[in-house]
C-alpha cells in the first residue's frame, strides 16, 4: 500500500492535553471540511515529494519521492523513535481518517502510542482503525467555521471515540456565535460528557479575528456548568516557532 505524504518530523505537540510532549507527526494529504482557520497546505496530489526530518528536532529535512510504502514509512519512524524517546506518533493532516487503511497498516508494532488528531466527522473511517489508536484529538467543527452544520456527524463520531483517551477541541474566534458554541456544549454534554474540553483561542489566519479575553472567558464559564474539565489552551507551538 502507498500514500502521499506531505512531511514526517519530530516535535512538540502543541495544542490539547498532550502540549509539551515530544510526538513524530506525520501529515497526510486531504481533508473533507474546509475551515476559514486554516493554516495548512494539504492539496492532494500537490506533493511530488514527502519532507522528512534527517534528525528528529533538527529542522533539516531530504526529499523522499511519493508515494510512500507502508514499510518506508515504517522504518522512517522507527529510525526517529529509536534516537529520542517520543510520548506518541501523531497521525495528522489534513484529514488523516482519509487515509484509514494506510493508518491501520502502519499503527501497528510501532511499540508507541498512537495519536490521531482530526476534524471528528469521518465516523465510519474511525470505526475501521479504532482498534489501533490510543489517543484521540477531535476538533468540533462550528457553522460559523466550516460553512454548514456537522452536528450529527460529529455525536456519532464521539460515539465511538469516546471509548478511548478522547479530548474535544473548539476553535473559539471573535465570529464564534454563542448559540453554535452552547449547542456543541449540548451535544458534548449529552455525548461524550467525561471528555476532557480544549477552548483553543483561534491564532488569526484567513480572516478570522482572535477572540476577545472575555469571550474566551465567557465561554469557558458557560462550559464549566456542563462539563468537568475545561481548559483554555492556545497553539503554544506557534508561540516558540515550533512546526
Amino acid at each position: 500500500m502507498e500514500k502521499n505524504i506531505i512531511e514526517i518530523f519530530s516535535s512538540i505537540q502543541g495544542e490539547g492535553k498532550y502540549v509539551g510532549c515530544r510526538q513524530v507527526f506525520m501529515r497526510f494529504e486531504g481533508c473533507n471540511v474546509h475551515c476559514r482557520y486554516c493554516d495548512t497546505e494539504n492539496r492532494p496530489g500537490m506533493h511530488e515529494n514527502c519532507q522528512v526530518e534527517t534528525v528528529p528536532g533538527s529542522h533539516r529535512f531530504e526529499l523522499v519521492k511519493n508515494p510512500l510504502s507502508t514499510e518506508q514509512v515504517r522504518e522512517i519512524v522507527a529510525k526517529m523513535l529509536r534516537e529520542v524517546p517520543h510520548q506518541a506518533v501523531s497521525f495528522t493532516g489534513g484529514e488523516p481518517l482519509l487515509h484509514a487503511e494506510f493508518i491501520q497498516s502502519i499503527a501497528k508494532g510501532l511499540g508507541t502510542k498512537i495519536f490521531l488528531e482530526t476534524n471528528g466527522t469521518l465516523y465510519e473511517s474511525l470505526g475501521k482503525v479504532i482498534g489501533d489508536v490510543d489517543i484521540i484529538s477531535m476538533d468540533i467543527k462550528l457553522p460559523s467555521i466550516v460553512g454548514e452544520p456537522l452536528w450529527e456527524a460529529h455525536r456519532r463520531f464521539l460515539e465511538i471515540a469516546r471509548q478511548k483517551d478522547l479530548y474535544v477541541k473548539i476553535v473559539v474566534s471573535e465570529e464564534t456565535e454563542s448559540k453554535e458554541f452552547q449547542q456543541a456544549i449540548e451535544l458534548l454534554e449529552k455525548t461524550a460528557p467525561e471528555a476532557l474540553l480544549i477552548i483553543q483561542p483561534v491564532t488569526p489566519c484567513g480572516g478570522c479575528k482572535a477572540a476577545s479575553p472575555k469571550k474566551v472567558l465567557d465561554c469557558q464559564a458557560y462550559a464549566l456548568r456542563h462539563l468537568k474539565d475545561v481548559r483554555v489552551i492556545p497553539q503554544t507551538h506557534k508561540m516558540i516557532g515550533q512546526m
